[in-house]
């Protein structure tokens, strides 16, 4: 055998070895990373805001973002909402907790998620007696009021944008842009409407009413929360709640806040109004621990680092979905 073929081989069984070897690695880190994905690495952590009685506290509760549920990952930037269901169920058990302010900047979102955050927040209520008071940000928008209107008492900036009562449902037709470049569509269905709200073909008067009874059904329940949570007529709710959005000066005249005023002034009136003048004040936060970080990086290496590319790719997959959304 000659020089050459001998060097042939060598190489082959290197290359070889090293192909099995980089699989095997690759595997392993997968496989390490779907553990750590399983595994409680998560926890609720607390940061004192202001010093006073520990047995008599006021927790503050962050509802920032798009409400939605999403994929269970510690590298997801904003909203989580296992974890802020986490933390209304922690200052709901928790005794020396004696009242909760719950600082909202969002424009809303999906309407189960939403729905979750209001059931929870009225079980505070209603079963732990609890006063819950609100504090609207930069915006407390449909699902976002929606989260709100229960509260004991609510206070918005007078620039807060807010309101917004209603639900969304909406979907995108390529169907004539496809005709106009020759692309034609193949869809094999089980029943007349098992492609309902498909990009791929115009929308039936049918499917249309079909998708117009379910909104209609979930803006009643909206407008079901504010007429309970508010004390307020339902006629006035349904003149109030086509859509638009209302300043927080505007809110507090028809009736949707109580007052305009900021956080600070919503935590005074949460002490005063419950003698909790000396109560310390607790904000809750989220930390997901260096096994979190540990596996940000794992993610980034199996995955790939164009994380854009991905919630692209996945914003497309779903924008044909038939989802309802309480959303600015």
């Amino acid at each position: 055998m000659t020089t050459k073929r001998w060097v042939a081989i060598i190489v082959a069984v290197v290359l070889l070895v090293f192909s099995v070897g980089f699989r095997f690695a690759m595997n392993f880190a997968s496989g390490m990373l779907d553990e750590l994905t399983d595994m409680d690495t998560s926890t609720l952590s607390e940061e004192t805001e202001e010093e006073g009685d520990m047995t008599n506290r006021i927790a503050v509760l962050n509802l920032e973002g798009t409400i939605q549920e999403q994929e269970e990952s510690f590298v997801s930037e904003g909203y989580q909402h296992d974890a802020f269901m986490d933390s209304i169920e922690n200052a709901a058990e928790d005794d020396t907790i004696k009242g909760i302010v719950l600082k909202i900047n969002s424009p809303g979102g999906a309407v189960g998620a939403t729905e979750d955050i209001h059931k929870a927040l009225k079980e505070i209520q209603d079963d732990y007696e609890k006063p819950i008071y609100v504090s609207m940000g930069e915006t407390a928008a449909s699902g976002g009021y929606y989260s709100a209107a229960n509260a004991d008492k609510i206070f918005a900036k007078p620039s807060t944008l807010t309101g917004s009562i209603g639900v969304i449902m909406q979907s995108t037709d390529f169907s004539g842009l496809a005709e106009k470049y020759g692309v034609k569509f193949n869809t094999i269905k089980s029943g007349k409407h098992k492609d309902i709200m498909s990009p791929t073909k115009e929308m039936t008067d049918d499917e249309e009413d079909i998708l117009q009874s379910m909104v209609d059904e979930m803006y009643d329940e909206f407008v079901q929360v504010i007429v309970d949570g508010r004390d307020m007529d339902e006629d006035k709710v349904r003149e109030l709640g086509d859509g638009r959005v209302y300043t927080g000066k505007q809110a507090e005249e028809n009736g949707l806040v109580d007052e305009v005023g900021d956080y600070d002034e919503a935590l005074k009136a949460m002490k005063e109004d419950n003698d909790l003048e000396d109560a310390a004040v607790v904000s809750y936060g989220y930390d997901f621990g260096i096994f979190g970080s540990f596996q940000a990086k794992m993610e980034s290496l199996i995955q790939g680092k164009d994380k854009d590319l991905e919630v692209v790719s996945k914003l497309m997959d779903e924008s044909d979905r038939p989802r309802a959304m309480y959303l600015y």
